[in-house]
């Protein structure tokens, strides 16, 4: 019977543990991952689709183009993009997050700035580019 109970009280445990998925800090990062990569690739559909929230969509598309047209148009003339993540900070609520993060980009001055991002889905999205 106790052999049964701790073993029962290990898959429970197990169990448990294998339902925890990467953690905010790690999706924060991951975003800004792949908006890295995506910007360096000039995918901006997969900005549009992975890494942009909703609203920031929305406010681009105002001006009456899609998003991933928005993008080229503002970002066509960047070459070789870089981005380097620093401090991520998750609010204790989890709404919300800021990054620091450095860009470059050939013949341009390198800047440092926060990019806000806020939970969606499944995943963290770029809210604000700071």
């Amino acid at each position: 019977m106790r052999r049964t109970l701790a073993a029962a009280a290990l898959a429970a445990a197990l169990v448990a543990g294998c339902g925890s998925g990467p953690s905010a800090q790690e999706q924060v990062r991951d975003t800004l991952d792949e908006f890295g990569r995506a910007m360096s690739a000039k995918d901006y559909q997969a900005l549009c689709d992975h890494v942009l929230a909703p609203k920031l969509i929305e406010k681009l598309t105002q001006v009456g183009l899609p998003c991933e047209i928005a993008m080229q148009r503002a970002f066509e003339d960047v070459q070789n993009p870089r981005l380097t993540i620093g401090k991520i900070t998750i609010a204790q609520d989890e709404k919300s997050a800021s990054a620091e993060v450095r860009t470059a980009a050939s013949g341009q001055s390198p800047s440092q700035d926060t990019v806000e991002l806020v939970p969606v889905g499944d995943g963290w999205r770029v809210s604000s580019l700071g």
